[in-house]
């Protein structure tokens, strides 16, 4: 990530609008995006999208012949976990701003949590951070792993307490490229009513860097608890990058004073 990019990125209005409308709507076509943007033509709004888009701030995906764009927390929570978590007296006071950018709403059948995120190693260290549990608790909230990785398998996740967290099934796999699984978070280890959603986890090699892109799939628009994964994903991605590119765990002090 190039912070001057992402800097450059939020200081213009224009752009600010755009994602203000990515807040309220995640996911939307440029035609829809221009509506906020009346007097600006098609081609300028063309233009902040792109400078957005090489900053990481938003992905986009196609589906069908559309092409819809969607907020990426992920840079913006690496300069949190930068410069702000060490200097806040109350992280929830500092997290306002990162609020309002995870709360997505999913239109039809558009992915409804897309980040991207760019990490200096390898696809084979990656994806060894993604399925092996001494590297899953140093980032993913204390939680380890355990499944054989087979299509079909299942997979779980078990807190620091040993009580699974996560559950779900390996529907495709592709090491070291792409991963697909269903997804289901027990609180406190109940059931949810709610459905499982989809996650796609997607490796691409690019020189000496990786770009791994987390798709999330069936979000219920309202549903607080699946519309607060997005903040966890952004978390988990960071400390997924600080752990692979420095050996050492991102520590979030949460009372920090």
């Amino acid at each position: 990530m190039n912070e001057q990019d992402v800097f450059k990125a939020l200081a213009d209005e224009s752009r600010r609008i755009l994602l203000d409308a990515l807040i309220a709507e995640d996911g939307q076509t440029l035609a829809e995006l221009c509506t906020h943007l009346p007097t600006m033509t098609r081609f300028g709004v063309m233009k902040h999208l792109q400078i957005l888009e090489e900053a990481h701030v938003i992905t986009t995906r196609k589906v069908g012949r559309e092409k819809y764009h969607y907020l990426n927390p992920v840079p913006i929570q690496e300069i949190y976990d930068r410069w702000v978590s060490k200097f806040s007296r109350q992280w929830s006071q500092t997290l306002t701003a990162l609020k309002y950018i995870v709360e997505a709403e999913p239109m039809n059948d558009k992915p409804a949590h897309v980040l991207q995120i760019f990490i200096r190693t390898t696809p084979e260290e990656l994806w060894k951070a993604l399925t092996n549990s001494k590297m899953t608790r140093m980032y993913y909230f204390a939680c380890t792993i355990e499944s054989d990785w087979t299509p079909g398998a299942p997979y779980v996740m078990r807190d620091i307490q040993g009580n699974i967290a996560i559950q779900g099934q390996v529907l495709e796999i592709d090491p070291p490229k792409r991963l697909v699984t269903t997804f289901r978070y027990l609180v406190g280890g109940i059931e949810p009513t709610t459905p499982d959603t989809t996650v796609i986890y997607e490796i691409e090699q690019l020189g000496a860097a990786c770009k791994l892109t987390l798709t999330q799939q069936g979000i219920i628009p309202g549903d607080p608890m699946h519309e607060g994964f997005k903040e966890g994903w952004a978390q988990i991605l960071s400390g997924l990058k600080t752990l692979i590119e420095t050996g050492q765990p991102l520590i979030i002090d949460r009372a920090a004073s």
